[in-house]
């Protein structure tokens, strides 16, 4: 299978499989009685949504992950090897593609832990900031180890105009800290109709086209099929919403465009193609103590 087909493919397959999966999930989410509990904090208006399904980011997970598996499963069939295509070192790519869909996943199962405490136990702010950020770091902190492994023990990163750099200890401390900070970059973006999941497409196009012209088609790929599942989400998001993604969503959203960033060797690359992402996280935050 050619490369561009296989990134056209992952797309079309994650916007299908989120899109369609929504008419199951989202009455079921409804008959569960998984509504969101708004926060005290914020503007009073944000108050009528209250009771709207959340958890949502279940949809776009499963559209994410079909779209991987079933693109590299029919490109292996048709006897293509996308993921190592343009590849010096097959073994290492494919390592970095799953060992970043589980860290995602991982980080997706900590928001769907702070998702469930809110809306089972009706406690309005979920996990402590301590667990969370214990158990964010932890993800982290494995994720690292599994790159470090996987490229045998040497931490190398791509920085523009300078190459590939050994970046020795620097490697472990900053990919913890852009790690930790994507992904809770992500996590406060959240909280608008259609806000996160509508970035979140803008930075995976971008990341899709530099993996593209890189050669490395396999995160080409990969952001393609979450570029994809989060159109489908959109859908079902948009204003006004029927369903929210959640931390459950928000935090995976955040843990793939990482993996996809080191896919490139070059997590730098998260500053220009999610400063959307950034400066609405920073500007939400801010808002946190502005408004009544």
């Amino acid at each position: 299978m050619k490369s561009s087909v296989a990134v056209i493919m992952a797309g079309l397959i994650g916007l299908a499989a989120t899109g369609i999966i929504g008419f199951a999930m989202v009455p079921w989410l409804r008959k569960l009685k998984f509504g969101q509990t708004i926060l005290d904090i914020g503007p009073k208006w944000h108050k009528s949504k209250q009771g709207t399904p959340t958890m949502g980011g279940l949809m776009f997970i499963f559209g994410v992950c079909a779209a991987l598996v079933v693109t590299v499963i029919t490109d292996k069939l048709m006897g293509g090897d996308v993921v190592a295509s343009g590849s010096l070192i097959a073994t290492e790519q494919y390592t970095k593609l799953w060992s970043g869909l589980i860290m995602a996943l991982c980080f997706g199962l900590i928001g769907f832990a702070d998702d469930y405490i809110k809306v089972v136990m009706h406690r309005n702010l979920g996990l402590t900031i301590r667990q969370k950020t214990f158990a964010q770091l932890l993800v982290a902190l494995i994720y690292m180890m599994s790159l470090s492994m996987g490229m045998g023990g040497s931490p190398y990163m791509f920085i523009p105009f300078a190459g590939m750099i050994h970046m020795g200890v620097f490697y472990w401390i900053f990919g913890i800290v852009i790690i930790y900070a994507t992904v809770n970059a992500v996590n406060f973006t959240d909280g608008i109709d259609g806000l996160c999941s509508g970035m979140t497409v803008i930075t995976s196009i971008s990341l899709c086209v530099i993996a593209a012209l890189k050669g490395v088609f396999g995160f080409s790929m990969a952001a393609s099929a979450l570029a994809g599942s989060c159109i489908g989400f959109f859908l079902w998001n948009k204003n006004p919403a029927k369903v929210f993604m959640g931390d459950t969503g928000s935090m995976f959203l955040g843990g793939m465009i990482v993996a996809v960033a080191y896919g490139l060797n070059c997590p730098l690359i998260l500053l220009p193609a999610g400063i959307v992402l950034l400066l609405k996280a920073h500007l939400m935050f801010c808002r946190l103590f502005i408004t009544e």
